[in-house]
């Protein structure tokens, strides 16, 4: 993902959810510990209701839903935009990939992490990093596709932050 669509993507997650105050010290100390730092810490500087890990935990998946959401209605306006039946097909294969993890994946890791169940929450996140990875094989032959290859690799990255924050909470 170039650094152009890296910013134009945190700034899209800065203003998918109304902005609070989250102990910033809490933040610092969970996103170390994750995989993609400057993400994790954009995303829940900018979004965080959260007061605890598990709380961190829930915007990480609010955040992927919303943009998984917006991924599925972007593939969407290109399957209707395009002229090319290749291309389309691809895309086609891609919103099959995304309506389960935006109609029962995420949502139902999102409830098992508000129920404390966090190893079912962690799969259902998971599932949805592999999901995109399946579209991300299906259009990478493709430079027109190269904005849902950056909503592809997006996900990815949120979902590695989700689970890294899960896990902690599988730790106690």
């Amino acid at each position: 993902m170039n650094t152009h669509s890296l910013k134009l993507l945190l700034i899209l997650l800065t203003i998918t959810f109304p902005s609070t105050q989250c102990d910033d010290d809490l933040v610092d100390q969970i996103c170390k510990k994750t995989p993609f730092y400057d993400l994790c810490i954009s995303t829940l500087k900018s979004n965080s209701n959260g007061k605890d890990v598990k709380g961190l935990a829930s915007v990480m998946a609010d955040t992927m839903l919303s943009n998984a959401t917006d991924t599925l209605s972007y593939i969407r306006a290109e399957i209707n935009r395009t002229p090319d039946p290749k291309i389309e097909r691809a895309l086609a294969y891609c919103a099959e990939l995304y309506i389960p993890v935006v109609k029962y994946n995420l949502p139902q890791a999102i409830d098992a992490l508000s129920k404390g169940q966090f190893e079912f929450a962690a799969d259902g996140i998971s599932d949805a990093a592999k999901e995109a990875d399946s579209c991300e094989k299906m259009i990478s032959w493709s430079q027109e596709l190269a904005a849902l290859s950056d909503r592809n690799k997006l996900i990815h990255n949120l979902s590695d932050v989700a689970v890294a924050i899960v896990k902690i909470l599988l730790k106690g």
